[in-house]
């Protein structure tokens, strides 16, 4: 579990790095409120509240549409190394809207 979580810290962070910077909202922000939900987005199982409080603060945080198209690009990427249906489910399991499905298939430009 910890080397798999080192892994989706790491990749989630190199994206960051090579990720736009109009956007105030940063994959590193995106990284550290997902951080608990690693665990369920790899196996599944219950979702932990610390994971949801991540998704309802990141949800929060991304009131502009930079912020919005910042927090897709970071989601879609780190979703390629967790199960991807499990990814585009967490924010209806956390109670929590999003204007974009999580899923390699979204133009986070539009």
């Amino acid at each position: 579990m910890a080397s798999a979580l080192s892994f989706f810290t790491c990749l989630v962070l190199t994206v960051c790095i090579v990720a736009s910077v109009d956007a105030a909202i940063s994959c590193g922000t995106v990284t550290s409120n997902l951080v608990p939900c690693a665990g369920y987005l790899m196996k599944g199982g219950p979702v932990p509240a610390s994971c949801c409080a991540g998704v309802s603060k990141l949800n929060s945080m991304a009131k502009t549409t930079p912020d919005r198209q910042q927090a897709c690009k970071c989601l879609k990427t780190a979703a390629k190394s967790v199960n991807p249906s499990l990814a585009s489910s967490l924010p209806g399991k956390c109670g929590v809207s999003i204007p974009y499905p999580i899923s390699m298939s979204t133009n986070c430009n539009t």
